[in-house]
Order: C-alpha cells, then sequence, then structure tokens
C-alpha cells in the first residue's frame, strides 16, 4: 500500500513539474532596449510571435521563441539602426527532460518556454551626415561677371 502510494506521489510530481519552465519563467521576457550614443529612438521588435515598439532607452516584454527578434530604430537626424536579438535555450532544459521527461521538453518548446533572449540589447546609432552644400557656380564665358576686372 505505502509502495502503491509513493508510486502515485512520483508519477503526480512529474506531471506537475512537466513544462517546467513554462511554470518556473513564463513564456514571456522582458527586453531592454538602447540606442547608444542618443535616446529618443522609436524601435520596433519583431518575430514570428508579434511586434513591440518602444521608446529608447526602454523596454517591452516580448513573448519568448526558437525565433530571434528583429529590431529596427529610427530618430530623425540619425541614420536607421539595426540588429538581432538571438533566442537561445535556457541551461536548464536539459535538467527538465530528467525531471519533467519528454512530457516537459514537449510542453516547454511548444510554448517557447524553453528559450531566452539577452536581457539587455544595444542598437547602435550614427548621426545623419550633414547636407553637402552645392559647390558655387563657375561664371560663364562671356557673361558680364566674366568680363569684371580683379577687385572691381
Amino acid at each position: 500500500m505505502q509502495a502503491s502510494l509513493l508510486a502515485l506521489a512520483g508519477m503526480g510530481a512529474a506531471v506537475m513539474l512537466s513544462g517546467c519552465a513554462s511554470i518556473v519563467t513564463g513564456t514571456t521576457q522582458r527586453i531592454n532596449v538602447s540606442t547608444p550614443p542618443t535616446t529618443g529612438a522609436v524601435c520596433t521588435l519583431a518575430s514570428t510571435e508579434g511586434r513591440w515598439t518602444l521608446t529608447s532607452p526602454g523596454s517591452v516584454t516580448v513573448s519568448k521563441s526558437k525565433n530571434d527578434i528583429r529590431v529596427d530604430c529610427a530618430k530623425s537626424g540619425w541614420q536607421e539602426g539595426s540588429g538581432i536579438i538571438p533566442s537561445g535555450c535556457q541551461g536548464w532544459t536539459l535538467g527538465n527532460l530528467l525531471i519533467g521527461g519528454l512530457l516537459g521538453i514537449a510542453i516547454d518548446a511548444m510554448t517557447g518556454a524553453m528559450h531566452q533572449y539577452p536581457s539587455n540589447f544595444q542598437v547602435p546609432m550614427q548621426p545623419a551626415a550633414p547636407p553637402v552644400a552645392a559647390p558655387p557656380e563657375a561664371p560663364v564665358p562671356g557673361s558680364p561677371k566674366d568680363n569684371q576686372a580683379p577687385g572691381s
């Protein structure tokens, strides 16, 4: 009888721990984005999971997935900046395999919970080049300006 209770408790724990990353870290993550050396750039983050917008420096909560996130930032007077926030696998996913088994890994993979992004990401931006002034026009031969004596 006691052995049966222990077996049931063990199976119950395995089922409860299945999808451990889903429970412990969740399926979303907050990412901070900055645009050195400037601030106030409007940044759009996009992945297969959705689109998010922020003003730098700022943070946004994204849905986790195995896919990278593309970041595009724009600000008047600055060149556009872009980057890719890489998706990585959380280090303790192997432990989840041992505790939660294949069911735990499958749940975490489907929900994206086994993945993570860097919590801070920079999109370097450069000032836009100033407009180039047009060179002065050369005088047309035979024009009144061309016939003037120097210093007159």
